[in-house]
C-alpha cells in the first residue's frame, strides 16, 4: 500500500511539472471539435480566441509567445490572409511607444528620474505620513511617462534606504536603553517577551517568504524578463544588484553602523509601529504606480491597446488622443492619490495625522532628522544637475507640449498648419524626439572640460558620444508588450472580419434593460476581479472587442464602457501575481500576503468608484455620452452587414 501511495505521489508530481505541457496541447484538442463540426468564420475565429485567451490566462507559454497563436491559425482556418494578420503587429501605438522607450532610456541613464525623485521627498518632509505621500507623489509623476514596472523597480530602493535607516536608528536606540538603564525585575519580563514577539515576527516572516517562492513563480519569467529590461546597475557609493527569492532583483544598500545591526533580512523591526511604516511606504509605491499609469496614453500598455483598438474599430471617431485622455484620467488620479493616501495612512499609520504629518521642525524625532539626512546624502550624491540632464528635461517638456497642441479641440492645434489633415499623430512627435536622442552629443558643445556629466558613457573619449545609444534603448524596450499588443490588434481584426462580434452583441440583447450606469459597473467590476490572476494587457484584450460589440448592440456610447474598463483593468493590485510592481514591492519582504489583499480591496473600491463618479460627471460632456455617436452607429450597420 505505501508503494502503491508513494507511486500515486510522484505520478502527481510529474503530472504538475509537467501541467504547462499538458494545458499546451489538452486545450487545443479538446476545443478542436468547435471548427470541425461548425466550419464557420464565426466558430473557427471562436477557436482561435479562446485557445489564446487560455494561454493568456494560464501562462501556460510566455505571454509574447501566445501572442502569435492567431498569426498561424487565423491563416490556417481562412479567417485572416497572412499578409493581413502580420500587419496587425506593428501599427501607430508601437512607433508611439518606441519614441516614449528613447526618452525614458535618457532619463534612466542620466539619473534625472531619481534627482526628481529625492527632490520631491526632501520636500515632503521625514514624517512618516507625509514621507510616504511624498514618494507616492514622485512614483504617480514618474509612472505618467515611464513604466509602472520601471518606476517601482527605481523608487524602491530609494524607499529601502530611507526605512533602512529608519531600522538601524530605532535597533540602535533600543540598544543604547538597554545598556544604559539597570535590568529591573518589570522590565526583564518585558524584554523576554518583547523578544518572543519579535522572534515569532521572525519566523513568521521566514516562513511566508519561503511559502511565497512558489506562488511568485508563476509570473516569474516575465516579470523577471521586465525588471532585467530596467537597466538597473552598479552604481557608485549605492550598492548592487542581487536577486531575491530567486526571481526579482533588489538592489542592496549600504547601511552605516553593520556591525550593530545584521542585514533586515535577518532582523526584527525596532517596534510595530517601524513595521507599520515599512508596509506602508512599501505597498504605496506600487498603487502609485498603478495609479500615475492611468494619467496618460503612454502610461500603461492597456491605456495603448484601448487606443489603438478603439481607433481600429472606429476610425471615424476622432475623439481618443494624448489631450481628451489626460483631460479626463488627470482628476481620477488626484483623487485616487488622496483617498489611497488616506486608506493607507488610516490602515497601518491610525488617525493621528497631527502626529505623523506635521511640517514643524520641532515634532521631528531623532530618528526623522536621521532619514532627512540619509536623503540628502543620497541627493548630494548626484552632483550639480548635469548638461544631459538639462537636454533630457527639455525633451520631456517638448513631448508633452506638442502632445497636448497637436488637436487640443478647443482651438486649432499645430497640425492646422500643414495643408493635408491626418497625417500626423502623437507618433510622429515621439518618434521624431525619440530619434534626434540618438544624434545630439551627451557632451556640452564647445566645451574644453572633461565632463563630469559624461560619468555613464561608455567612452569617456569620444566627445560626439549620442545622448543615449542603442543598447540603451534595447534594454529598456518592452519587445514582448510590443508582440502581445499585436496579439490583440489581429484578434480584434478577425472578430471583425469574421462577423464573431457582431454575434456575441445579439447574444448579449437582454441586458438591454439596463441603465447605461449599470452596465459599464457590471463591465469593471468584472474586469477588475478578473485581472487579479490574469495579466492586465491579456484581460483586456479578450475583454474589449466583447464590450465593444455590447455598446453596439444596447445603443450605448461604447467610450461609456470601453474607458472605465480600460482603467479598471489596471486595479489587480491585491496579490503579487496581480501585476510586475506588486511582485517587486512584495520582494522586498516587508508586506505578507495577507497585507497585499486587505489594502488592496480598498485600493480597488476606491478606483471604481472613483472611475464611475468621472465617467458619469466629467466624462459626459468631454465625450458627449448621452448620445450614441454616429461613428459608432456607421460601425453597427456595417458589421450587420
Amino acid at each position: 500500500m505505501r508503494l502503491e501511495a508513494a507511486a500515486r505521489m510522484d505520478l502527481f508530481r510529474k503530472l504538475w511539472k509537467a501541467r504547462k505541457l499538458i494545458v499546451v496541447v489538452f486545450i487545443p484538442l479538446s476545443l478542436l471539435p468547435l471548427p470541425l463540426i461548425h466550419p464557420t468564420s464565426e466558430a473557427c475565429c471562436a477557436y482561435v480566441l479562446m485557445v489564446t485567451a487560455v494561454y493568456w490566462v494560464s501562462e501556460a507559454v510566455p505571454l509574447g509567445a501566445a501572442a502569435l497563436v492567431p498569426a498561424f491559425l487565423y491563416p490556417l482556418f481562412g479567417v485572416l490572409k497572412s499578409s493581413e494578420v502580420a500587419a496587425e503587429y506593428c501599427k501607430d501605438t508601437t512607433l508611439l511607444l518606441m519614441g516614449v522607450i528613447c526618452l525614458a532610456a535618457s532619463i534612466e541613464k542620466w539619473n534625472l528620474h531619481k534627482r526628481i525623485a529625492l527632490r520631491m521627498v526632501m520636500i515632503a518632509g521625514a514624517k512618516p505620513g507625509m514621507l510616504v505621500l511624498g514618494f507616492m507623489c514622485c512614483t504617480v509623476f514618474l509612472s505618467m511617462w515611464l513604466s509602472n514596472t520601471s518606476t517601482t523597480a527605481m523608487v524602491m530602493p530609494i524607499a529601502e534606504a530611507v526605512l533602512q535607516q529608519l531600522i538601524c536608528t530605532g535597533l540602535a536606540d533600543s540598544h543604547d536603553s538597554e545598556t544604559a538603564e539597570a535590568p529591573e525585575e518589570d522590565s526583564a519580563v518585558s524584554d523576554k517577551e518583547e523578544n518572543l514577539d519579535k522572534n515569532q515576527l521572525e519566523l513568521l516572516y521566514r516562513n511566508d517568504s519561503d511559502c511565497t517562492k512558489q506562488e511568485l513563480s508563476t509570473l516569474s519569467e516575465v516579470q523577471t524578463a521586465e525588471v532585467n529590461g530596467l537597466g538597473l546597475k552598479p552604481v557608485a557609493n549605492q550598492g548592487f544588484i542581487r536577486h531575491t527569492n530567486g526571481h526579482l532583483p533588489q538592489v542592496a544598500i549600504e547601511i552605516p553602523n553593520v556591525k550593530r545591526v545584521r542585514a533586515r533580512r535577518d532582523s526584527q523591526y525596532p517596534t510595530k509601529r517601524d513595521h507599520m511604516i515599512c508596509k506602508c511606504l512599501s505597498l504605496s509605491i506600487t498603487y502609485a504606480a498603478t495609479i500615475g499609469g492611468l494619467i496618460t496614453i503612454t502610461g500603461t500598455s492597456t491605456n495603448l491597446i484601448f487606443a489603438e483598438q478603439f481607433n481600429t474599430r472606429y476610425p471615424d471617431a476622432k475623439v481618443i488622443n494624448f489631450g481628451t485622455w489626460f483631460i479626463f484620467s488627470f482628476p481620477i488620479a488626484i483623487i485616487m492619490l488622496v483617498l489611497t493616501w488616506l486608506w493607507l495612512h488610516f490602515l497601518f499609520l491610525g488617525c493621528n495625522f497631527r502626529e505623523t504629518c506635521s511640517l514643524s521642525k520641532k515634532r521631528k524625532t531623532k530618528r526623522e532628522m536621521l532619514s532627512e539626512r540619509r536623503i540628502h546624502e543620497e541627493y548630494t550624491k548626484l552632483g550639480p544637475i548635469s548638461y544631459p540632464e538639462v537636454v533630457t528635461g527639455l525633451f520631456f517638456i517638448l513631448m508633452t507640449l506638442l502632445w497636448f497642441t497637436r488637436e487640443p479641440g478647443f482651438v486649432p492645434g499645430w497640425t492646422s498648419l500643414f495643408e493635408k489633415k491626418g497625417y500626423r499623430t502623437d507618433a510622429t512627435v515621439s518618434v521624431l524626439l525619440g530619434f534626434l536622442l540618438f544624434l545630439i552629443p551627451a557632451r556640452r558643445p564647445f566645451s574644453s572640460s572633461s565632463s563630469s556629466s559624461c560619468r555613464d558613457t561608455d567612452d569617456d573619449s569620444d566627445s560626439l558620444a549620442p545622448m543615449i545609444t542603442w543598447k540603451d534603448f534595447q534594454r529598456l524596450m518592452p519587445w514582448e508588450i510590443v508582440i502581445l499588443v499585436g496579439g490583440g490588434y489581429a484578434l480584434a481584426a478577425g472578430c471583425k472580419v469574421s462577423g464573431l462580434s457582431v454575434w456575441i452583441g445579439r447574444q448579449l440583447e437582454p441586458m438591454s434593460g439596463l441603465p447605461p450606469w449599470a452596465v459599464t459597473l457590471l463591465a469593471c467590476l468584472l474586469v477588475s476581479a478578473v485581472t487579479e490572476f490574469a495579466s492586465n494587457p491579456a484581460t483586456l484584450t479578450v475583454f474589449l472587442p466583447i464590450l465593444s460589440a455590447l455598446s453596439e448592440t444596447l445603443h450605448i456610447n461604447p467610450l461609456h464602457t470601453l474607458i472605465p474598463s480600460t482603467m479598471c483593468v489596471s486595479f489587480g493590485v491585491m496579490l503579487p501575481v496581480g501585476n510586475p510592481p506588486n511582485a517587486i514591492v512584495f520582494s522586498y519582504g516587508h508586506v505578507k500576503i495577507s497585507d497585499m489583499v486587505k489594502a488592496g480591496f480598498g485600493v480597488n473600491l476606491i478606483g471604481v468608484a472613483v472611475v464611475m463618479l468621472a465617467i458619469t460627471t466629467w466624462g459626459v460632456p468631454l465625450f458627449n455620452l448621452t448620445e450614441f455617436p454616429a461613428w459608432a452607429e456607421a460601425r453597427n450597420v456595417t458589421g450587420s452587414l
